[in-house]
């Protein structure tokens, strides 16, 4: 089995900076493209950023110069560094990943998303 467990998520002010973590577990092989998605309150699931096992990154527009995604790959783990936040970024971020992940002498590819961690910012 593979978990994807985020971190760090809370409560902030407007202008303010959050760092989300996610890491995984279990039995991993290797970590493809790692990422990060939002839903915001009565909206659908957006894509945040996205980071391939290489370093190369991909932001949505309205994130970039803004949010900064990140990988440390020996710890299997995803970081987001969240500045100048506002009010609508308000949401649920969830963690996602492509594993290459073993089960016994089974090797297989699959994609797994964490439960999620809550951002809401306010004054």
């Amino acid at each position: 089995q593979v978990q994807l467990v985020e971190s760090g998520g809370g409560l902030v002010q407007p202008g303010g900076s959050l760092r989300l973590s996610c890491a995984a577990s279990g039995n991993i092989r290797s970590i493809n493209d790692m990422g990060w998605y939002r839903r915001a309150p009565g909206k659908q699931r957006e894509l945040v950023a996205t980071i391939t096992g290489g370093g190369r990154t991909n932001y949505a527009d309205s994130m970039k110069g803004r949010f900064t995604i990140s990988r440390d790959n020996a710890k299997n783990t995803v970081y987001l560094q969240m500045n100048s936040l506002k009010p609508e970024d308000t949401a649920v971020y969830y963690c996602n990943a492509d594993v290459f992940a073993y089960s016994g002498a089974y090797n297989f590819e699959q994609n797994y998303w964490g439960q999620g961690t809550q951002v809401t910012v306010s004054s």
